[in-house]
């Protein structure tokens, strides 16, 4: 292997046989001119982002400490078609690509062919969860991307030094990246774009592609394999947001699954409460019957889209203030950078994830090209937010009064309910259906299953997944108390809540969870009584709530619903090993509302009739 002394010098420290081994298989498979091995050391971190820019991967703006990046025209979110989980023979997923293990392994390596010639190889150690604990992950990413070793050091705990304690074991996750060749500096050959996910060697493999979501090993490709992993442990390891709400002088940790662009990211930094991390959770039982959850990232790679000063002021503080952070897939006109509906007025040029950007520019289909890409993002470290909480490295993690299931749906669900118990709140996640967005590449709009905002990265049969939620719930005294949420019900084309009634949804849900107030028991679960949210709209956003917003908002609206359940029990019938309280809660679900049709003589129920 070409590698100076000193990088060798790195590796043979971790004292690790089998981080040698793969550094080794990798080099003469994708054959680099050299081998670089960074640690943890001030030095390396800022080698990779001078190396960042000198690549042409990153070029810097106007505000100190920012820089942008842009994916090609074709890789510009998770590419759900080219991602596949490899399984051995016999062994089925019945939700997400699979292929055959031995199959897959023989066509990636066939492609990762020399696919480094001319360039390097680098070599980065981090850490999922906070180090020293009981949740931590040792994680090696193997690369020609000095973007994605940037993007890990802005989203992950350096893990070089944890390394070493595995001393000579085997129990860490892999990735081996390569942008493959480049042309205008994004990756040439996206026909050959593979990702691929190999639970028997618990790593990822991924190439011709740089869109962090297809590329840096430590964020959703990370979350497949854990998922296994906590399969295996029974712990939990969710799509997660993790945050401290604040109320009446304490503070009151939850965690909320939402399908990208479901709203995850902006209720986790509901302005007046503290982030311990906005997409990924690994949960475990406490030794005080409490569950206990840790963000497994330092950073955020969040979209960027509709952040503005009005509704995000936290973020768009960050955004717009000097700091290290990278933008990808915005527009940049004059070293500035602008996005989609960000409160001010963009440029009619600039470049962006095209090259030079005119207004009125199309693609080869003539269809037109966005100033900045509907799914642009930001990449920064959460102790750079004035709102970050003081437990983001607390080893122990924090306990989790509340778990939040949030869709996207536009005619059926009430903004917030709770749960009948804690088998009825798996039963809920379960249920979550969500309108698709431009997070995954292809068609939006069409209305989707996905369970716990987890589906596309469930790496265990469905059934068993719901299982293993359901036991958890048996292992924990204290469980949390389950809500569901939905921003966006519309009437007449019009949404009925605005964007920052997410925040009165989160103190309800706060003060329930004390048992503070009390609620109205639909057939959906328990929902808001109309004197308490009028009085959280008055004390915290000084409005006048009014009982007309609250019946359309509040009605339970029973076609929709059962059509809905309909749905969701057609997709489970086909699902193997489903556990049968699902089925029994279906049955239960429709039973009720067809008695609250009956009894009050309409399908469209306000919520106050529930009191009567």
């Amino acid at each position: 292997m070409n590698i100076s002394p000193q990088n060798l010098k790195k590796l043979e420290d971790l004292k690790n046989l089998k981080v040698m081994k793969m550094i080794k298989q990798f080099y003469e498979i994708m054959e680099p001119d050299e081998i670089l091995v960074f640690t943890d050391s001030e030095e390396d971190r800022k080698f990779i982002r001078e190396l960042a820019l000198k690549n042409n991967e990153e070029a810097e703006l106007s505000l100190k400490g920012h820089t942008f990046h842009f994916d090609g025209m074709n890789d510009q979110g998770r590419d759900k078609e080219v991602t596949k989980v490899l399984l051995p023979e016999g062994k089925t997923l019945s939700h997400v690509n699979t292929m055959n293990r031995e199959q897959g392994i023989k066509e990636i390596t066939e492609i990762m062919n020399g696919v480094m010639k001319g360039k390097k190889m680098l070599v980065k150690f981090s850490c999922l969860g906070p180090t020293n604990s009981k949740f931590s992950i040792s994680a090696m990413q193997i690369t020609d991307s000095a973007y994605v070793l940037h993007s890990e050091d802005l989203l992950y705990r350096a893990g070089y030094e944890q390394f070493k304690q595995l001393k000579n074991k085997e129990d860490f996750f892999y990735f081996v990246h390569s942008a493959g060749e480049l042309e205008n500096n994004t990756s040439k050959n996206t026909k050959n774009k593979r990702i691929y996910i190999d639970l028997e060697e618990e790593r990822v493999l991924s190439v011709n592609n740089q869109y962090a979501g297809n590329s840096v090993g430590l964020k959703k490709l990370a979350l497949r394999l854990a998922i296994s992993k906590a399969n295996k442990e029974d712990w939990l390891c969710e799509h997660m947001f993790v945050m401290g709400v604040k109320n009446k002088g304490r503070k009151t940790f939850f965690t909320g699954a939402f399908p990208s662009a479901c709203g995850k990211t902006s209720t986790a930094m509901i302005p007046g409460n503290t982030i311990v991390g906005d997409d990924i959770a690994y949960i475990r039982p406490g030794e005080d019957g409490k569950a206990y959850a840790v963000n497994i990232e330092s950073g955020i790679f969040g979209i960027i889209q509709d952040v503005n000063p009005k509704d995000d002021p936290v973020i768009y503080n960050a955004l717009t203030t000097p700091r290290e952070l990278i933008f990808s897939n915005i527009l940049v006109k004059n070293k500035v950078p602008y996005w989609l509906n960000m409160g001010k007025e963009l440029p009619s040029s600039g470049i962006n994830f095209s090259g030079e950007w005119t207004e009125g520019k199309t693609d080869k289909d003539g269809n037109p090209i966005p100033p900045a890409h509907k799914n642009a993002r930001y990449t920064m470290r959460l102790s750079e937010l004035e709102n970050a909480d003081e437990n983001i490295e607390n080893p122990d993690g924090v306990p989790v009064a509340g778990f939040i299931y949030g869709g996207r749906d536009s005619d059926t669900n009430v903004p917030v309910f709770q749960s009948l118990s804690w088998e009825h709140g798996v039963f809920v996640g379960s249920c979550l259906e969500s309108e698709t967005t431009f997070a995954i590449l292809g068609k939006e709009g069409q209305r989707t299953h996905d369970p716990m905002a987890n589906k596309d990265f469930l790496m265990i049969p469905l059934g068993v997944y719901i299982q293993n939620h359901l036991d958890f719930g048996n292992d924990v005294e204290k469980k949390p108390v389950v809500f569901a949420t939905n921003y966006f019900l519309k009437e007449d084309g019009m949404f009925l809540n605005s964007k920052l009634d997410k925040k009165i949804w989160l103190l309800w849900m706060e003060e329930r969870v004390h048992n503070e107030i009390s609620a109205i028991e639909t057939p959906i679960g328990f929902i808001p009584k109309y004197e308490d949210l009028q009085r959280l709209f008055k004390e915290h956003l000084h409005r006048d709530y009014t009982e007309e917003e609250y019946d359309r908002q509040f009605t339970i609206r029973i076609p929709r619903l059962i059509e809905r359940f309909d749905r969701i029990e057609m997709i489970y019938r086909k699902e193997p090993n489903v556990p049968e309280f699902f089925f029994k809660h279906i049955d239960e679900q429709r039973k009720k509302l067809l008695a609250a049709r009956d009894e009050f003589s309409k399908e469209f129920i306000h919520p106050r009739e529930f009191e009567i």
